[in-house]
């Protein structure tokens, strides 16, 4: 045999390795991959943008809620209140809230939310039972006016908190005007629960 001959064919490496995967496939699967990703994230943020606008509904319940058990709270605590300034700024409170009460309704209406058929959910969160175990507890102790002031005095903070967020997140002009008028309404009366906290805490 000559030693200048080769007796493997030039191609033989290529015939002996392993046949190498064909890289298009890959790639297809990997952008499918990332096409369905993007497509799901798109989905996702299209569902959160249209579930935010139900965000107000939810809230514009609770407002309502909150508002209705405030107020029967407040006309219920009138006798027990031994205070006499208390008394009269509780009577006011019942009055507004009273009001606030009857008024709510119209704008509510407007963006699609009936005061008489709030989620069972809300109405169950927003019933005052722990409120009003509170203030049995503080009537039996004898510090009702003092728990009186301070919790309502909470409570009506929460109610202007609550009405901020429904004011930055609606556009209407009806509910609007309902939220600024409650708000300026309620504010001089939770001045003078925090007054009177201030003077017996």
């Amino acid at each position: 045999m000559n030693p200048d001959q080769n007796p493997y064919p030039i191609d033989y490496l290529n015939q002996i390795a392993p046949e190498q995967p064909k890289a298009s496939m890959g790639n297809k699967l990997f952008f499918i991959l990332i096409g369905g990703g993007l497509l799901v994230a798109i989905i996702v943020g299209i569902l959160a943008l249209t579930s935010g606008n139900n965000g107000p509904t939810q809230k514009m319940q609770t407002l309502s809620a909150r508002l209705t058990t405030l107020q029967k709270v407040s006309s219920d605590s009138q006798k027990t209140i031994k205070n006499g300034t208390l008394r009269s700024t509780n009577g006011t409170l019942t009055i507004l809230l009273t009001n606030a009460n009857r008024d709510i309704a119209e704008p509510l209406s407007k963006n699609g939310v009936d005061v008489k058929k709030i989620d069972k959910s809300i109405q169950t969160k927003e019933d005052g039972a722990k409120l009003t175990e509170q203030l049995e507890e503080a009537r039996l102790n004898a510090i009702f006016d003092r728990v009186y002031a301070r919790e309502m005095s909470y409570q009506l903070e929460t109610v202007a908190a609550l009405m901020k967020q429904i004011y930055n997140s609606t556009g209407s002009k009806s509910l609007k005007t309902y939220l600024e008028a409650t708000d300026a309404n309620l504010q001089p009366v939770m001045q003078q629960l925090a007054d009177f906290n201030a003077a017996n805490g």
